[in-house]
């Protein structure tokens, strides 16, 4: 009961006026080979009104942005300027209060940004997409350019597009390997989607993420 309690503590650490989760740990290695992965993938719009576990979510952003074995991010960046930023939008996971969430890769956290269910806002910001309002939950990737432009100018943009795509695909192949569906979303309004998250950042691409 103890360890319980300390658990639950750690868990839930405050850093100025925002919630720290700290996320369990994620798995490095499974029976579902990256070949299966790529062989079933696919995209999916429609899921079953069942939460996510904060396990997968936490799975899904290591493979995201997490930190791996090198120390570096699990997806390759020019110069390692790491230009990309992951939000969560989650309205259905267990263990996590509908809301904004900020993915801290070096602590394998969510700083939570804003309390509420914001996915109808979400999807209304994505030209009334369905599957992002019904999703229990969604994956944001934002980008700073000027992480990356302040080394390779104007080529930056080039390269922080590739990033995502290598972002984006890592997310899809797990959540085939976690036996979820997703799909890739680059239809929305940039400036709605920034108002929402309140953000500087430049949002690059939605994954909502449920039960297929």
């Amino acid at each position: 009961m103890l360890n319980l309690v300390l658990n639950l503590i750690l868990g839930f650490l405050l850093m100025g006026e925002n919630m720290v989760i700290k996320l369990p740990a994620p798995a490095t290695d499974s029976s579902f080979s990256v070949e299966r992965a790529i062989n079933e993938r696919m995209s999916i719009r429609s899921y079953k009104d069942t939460p996510l576990t904060l396990k997968e979510v936490s799975q899904l952003l290591w493979a995201s942005q997490g930190i791996v074995a090198s120390g570096r991010r699990a997806s390759p960046s020019a110069g390692a300027t790491y230009p990309l930023e992951i939000f969560l939008v989650a309205g259905k996971v267990e263990g996590l209060k509908p809301g904004l969430y900020k993915y801290i890769n070096k602590e394998h956290s969510l700083e939570l940004i804003k309390e509420g269910d914001l996915r109808p806002a979400l999807s209304a910001a994505a030209l009334g997409q369905d599957t992002l309002l019904k999703a229990p939950a969604t994956l944001v990737v934002t980008a700073v350019f000027e992480r990356t432009r302040a080394r390779y100018g104007a080529r930056a943009e080039r390269y922080v597009h590739m990033e995502a795509g290598h972002v984006g695909e890592n997310i899809m192949l797990q959540a085939t390997a976690l036996g979820l569906g997703t799909v890739p979303v680059g239809a929305f309004v940039d400036s709605e989607v920034k108002k929402l998250l309140g953000v500087k950042e430049e949002p690059l691409y939605l994954f909502p993420v449920g039960w297929k």
